[in-house]
């Protein structure tokens, strides 16, 4: 009787082996085969083929499995790849995070002064003994104007008419803290006035608040692209009945190393014929491929007055608006409110004298995606201030002010940091204007002229809640009619200090500008390099 090998359930039966005749020569007894593989192909013996096929066998029956639980497939494949990244975690040094990143000096900065034809350009930067330079380059030709090489030593120059921009690129120890400024002075015709505009580095956002063509005769928008790679940008505008709904001034181009400049509401660019009616407006340059630097010039009318708008940062919840000038004329603080909720604000008016609340301005509400104006003349009552504004939504603040026949600008700043900030070409009558928000402040101003040479330091102690504002002044036997420089450095312990420089001309200053000073930046933090999930994780 024949009897069956055993059947394991859910394994494929397997035959049994033939019976071999007991007759058989044994396998000890068979020829061996000639070399040479001569006589037909050599065969491999039966004990080594089986195993084979049986791999072959469960290979399929795997594979089948895998098809029918790919989820489950998935998750393998993840548990895995967290065991290879747990077991190379654990064959790795441990790393100290706080220890691995590092402050190193700025070796290169470049910055866009905009269409400065008729003007003067200053370039300074933050004092050192280290080598370096810095390329004043014409936009117009790409020539090389001047290269200044002594840091901490304010230049100036004349810079030719044209609309194309100056471009500064500087190395080394010029580039540490770098900052420049245009200065236009005009006594009479079609642009007449005093303006002053700090030269920006590229960026992808950018903000401005000021006058809307109602109010203003001519508005422009300038965009430089200082890469060699083209740019695409985005004008938008919020006004004071909401936003400027429209397609035109999408996509714009700006070319490598060019300047372009846009008329607010003139053709599509500008935002089309939509905007004209605005009398107030905040306008959102947004690269949305490669970077620009911008800047926005404002003529209000022919012996009106012109200047230019700072650029305002990014939305916060929390702004210092330094240097309101002192003097007649309106004020107007200018907020808006970029997100589609209304904001509740609170602002407070910080001056020589202390720091209160205007009255029935203590608290306003401001519409979501609008522009809010709020007159200031009677709160200021011809001071010097600076305002604070806290909000419980992000918010964007700025404001204008009238003196005679002229108008100026001004906008939120971050603090001076340890470096402090610095104005390269001050001239005529310049007044610094220090805001100590938080806490008691000490500062040290140290004015330098184009010769290197420097005057005694002076320290000015800012109370809590207040503003000071320090006369500027040429070192003794300069030329009165030369710019120069000032570097202002806030002491170890100080509180924050928020600053701005105004400069005036003409009888009663009739003539003037407001430039906030921006902190100075000589250095970068190098963040640390460390292990994560992320490098290996989608």
């Amino acid at each position: 009787m024949t009897e069956h090998p055993e059947t394991r359930p859910g394994t494929p039966e397997e035959p049994a082996p033939a019976a071999r005749s007991e007759d058989a020569p044994s396998p000890a007894a068979e020829p061996a085969p000639a070399s040479g593989r001569r006589g037909g192909r050599r065969r491999r013996p039966a004990d080594r083929r089986r195993p084979i096929d049986l791999w072959s066998r469960r290979l399929v029956l795997l594979a089948g499995w895998v098809l029918r639980h790919r989820h489950a497939t998935a998750a393998l494949v993840l548990l895995a790849v967290l065991a290879l990244y747990g077991v190379a975690a654990l064959s790795r040094p441990a790393v100290d995070g706080a220890a691995a990143g590092s402050r190193v000096p700025v070796a290169s900065a470049v910055l866009a002064c905009p269409a400065p034809g008729g003007s003067t350009v200053g370039v300074l930067s933050a004092p050192s003994s280290g080598a370096g330079r810095a390329d004043v380059i014409s936009g117009e030709d790409g020539a090389v104007v001047a290269s200044p090489t002594r840091p901490g030593v304010p230049w100036s120059g004349k810079a030719a008419g044209g609309p194309d921009a100056y471009t500064i690129r500087a190395h080394g120890a010029m580039a540490a803290g770098l900052q420049a400024e245009r200065t236009t002075h005009a006594e009479e015709g079609a642009d007449r006035g005093l303006a002053a505009a700090r030269c920006t580095g590229p960026g992808t956002d950018h903000w401005f608040l000021g006058p809307g063509p109602l109010e203003a005769e001519r508005i422009d928008v300038h965009l430089t692209n200082v890469d060699a790679q083209p740019a695409t940008v985005d004008l938008t505008a919020l006004s004071g009945d909401g936003p400027l709904d429209t397609v035109d001034g999408r996509g714009i181009p700006v070319d490598p190393g060019a300047t372009k400049v846009i008329r607010l509401g003139d053709g599509s660019e500008g935002l089309g014929e939509i905007v004209q009616t605005a009398q107030i407006v905040a306008l959102r340059v947004h690269a949305t491929a490669g970077r620009v630097a911008a800047a926005v010039r404002v003529r209000v009318g022919k012996e009106k007055g012109v200047d230019w708008l700072p650029p305002a940062g990014s939305p916060a919840t929390a702004l210092i608006v330094p240097g309101l000038p002192d003097g007649a004329g309106a004020r107007r603080l200018l907020v808006a409110v970029p997100g589609p909720d209304e904001a509740r604000i609170r602002i407070q008016v910080l001056t020589e004298a202390g720091a209160f609340a205007p009255e029935g301005q203590d608290a306003f509400h401001a519409p979501g995606r609008t522009v809010t104006p709020l007159a200031l003349e009677r709160a200021l009552s011809g001071k010097p201030a600076a305002v604070r504004l806290t909000a419980d939504r992000p918010i964007v603040a700025g404001f204008t002010a009238d003196r005679g026949a002229d108008v100026a600008y001004g906008a939120a700043t971050a603090p001076l940091g340890e470096a402090g900030g610095m104005v390269a070409d001050n001239r005529f009558d310049s007044v610094l204007l220090l805001t100590a928000p938080d806490g008691p402040a000490n500062v040290r101003v140290v004015t330098v002229n184009a010769q290197g040479a420097t005057g005694a330091p002076r320290r000015v102690r800012i109370a809590a809640g207040r503003t000071a504002e320090v006369e500027l002044s040429p070192l003794a036997g300069a030329d009165e009619k030369a710019g120069f420089g000032v570097v202002v450095t806030p002491e170890p312990g100080s509180g924050p200090v928020h600053a701005a420089r105004v400069m005036a001309t003409g009888r009663n200053g009739r003539l003037f500008t407001v430039l906030p000073i921006a902190p100075a930046r000589t250095t970068l933090l190098l963040p640390p390099v460390l292990d994560s999930q992320r490098a290996v994780l989608p």
